[in-house]
């Protein structure tokens, strides 16, 4: 059942055609910022991949893809949940050497999503992916990259602001780093989501580190497939968003695995089997390079800088037609 959150007299700062014209200008202005400050070249990638490939991502390991079949072609294939073990395979496969990444317009389908006003079953991203050393894999070395990653968003904001002066809202560049665990500690008698919204009211914007393995409560913070992120070197950036009244997750990043953490994690899930995927075999033998990777949220990120309140007011998607109609009823323009 989609969820849908009403606010009382909601109006959307800026006109159909200015949202147009905005959604552009943010597109080119974060991730020539974005780009820059990491070091990433640009390239293609796949809308879909093979099944026996391994290569597409398994989320939190339960949602299903949506498959087919080719006419000329043995192997069934799979549309992309997002890049994450593509990249890392591209950044071998072209060459690239420490130091150096890669970024990339990522477009999903993501069929088992539960749809309101920031989920959709399309997903768009820049997804990224650079090649780091053995030394880099720390929580320092993340803790830097998230901050030149909310560097290039408040300058963004900033720059659209200063273009559609209609928009108020602002980026705080400082980023509070919490450890799931201690956000547990913290807020103890709150569900996960809950948590998120009471520490980003607070700090306004947040990275949450260490999502997938279970708490000292015996749950899970929230899930994360074992064969991308190192569940101890990962995370979630997230931002108040004032519209909304809630946290906003931009972005989910982390270092991956190695040949332990892949090993260790697979276990952990009980799918070991993997390790017979030819993506898996490339860790383990240690072909595959090293790096640290994620996604932004390019839906999302518009949504938040432009103070939208349903991000079916930046995306083009499929809807309940339920929502729909209520949408229309309360001003909500969705496209």
């Amino acid at each position: 059942m989609y969820k849908l959150y009403v606010k009382d007299g909601y109006k959307s700062v800026l006109s159909l055609r200015e949202t147009q014209r905005a959604i552009s200008f943010i597109k080119e202005t974060f991730q020539k910022k974005f780009a820059k400050a990491l070091g990433l070249e640009r390239i293609s990638a796949p809308l879909f991949v093979t099944k026996a490939s391994g290569l597409n991502d398994d989320l939190n390991g339960v949602e299903r893809k949506v498959e087919f079949d080719l006419k000329e072609c043995e192997d069934r294939c799979q549309i992309v949940q997002s890049l994450a073990k593509w990249k890392r395979y591209a950044l071998y496969k072209y060459g690239f050497k420490v130091g150096e990444g890669i970024y990339t317009d990522m477009n999903a389908v993501r069929r088992d999503d539960n749809m309101d006003n920031t989920h959709s079953v399309y997903v768009d991203q820049w997804d990224w992916e650079k090649i780091i050393t053995a030394k880099d894999r720390t929580i320092e070395f993340l803790k830097e990259t998230v901050t030149k990653i909310v560097g290039a968003i408040a300058e963004t904001h900033a720059a659209v602001v200063k273009a559609f002066p209609a928009l108020s809202q602002k980026t705080e560049k400082e980023v509070h780093f919490i450890t799931t665990q201690d956000l547990e500690d913290a807020y103890p008698a709150l569900s996960p989501k809950e948590r998120e919204d009471a520490v980003t009211k607070k700090f306004k914007t947040v990275f949450v580190m260490q999502i997938g393995s279970v708490l000292n409560s015996g749950i899970k913070h929230d899930g994360r497939a074992p064969d991308y992120d190192d569940w101890a070197l990962n995370g979630d950036l997230l931002v108040w968003d004032e519209t909304l009244g809630s946290a906003l997750e931009l972005s989910s990043m982390g270092i991956r695995v190695d040949e332990n953490s892949l090993v260790s994690q697979l276990e952990i899930a009980d799918c070991k089997e993997r390790l017979n995927l030819d993506y898996h075999k490339k860790i383990m033998d240690k072909t595959l390079p090293l790096t640290i990777g994620g996604g932004i949220g390019q839906s999302r990120l518009c949504m938040y800088l432009l103070e939208k309140l349903h991000i079916g007011e930046v995306s083009s998607s499929v809807w309940p037609e339920e929502m729909l109609e209520k949408c229309k009823i309360l001003g909500i323009n969705i496209l």
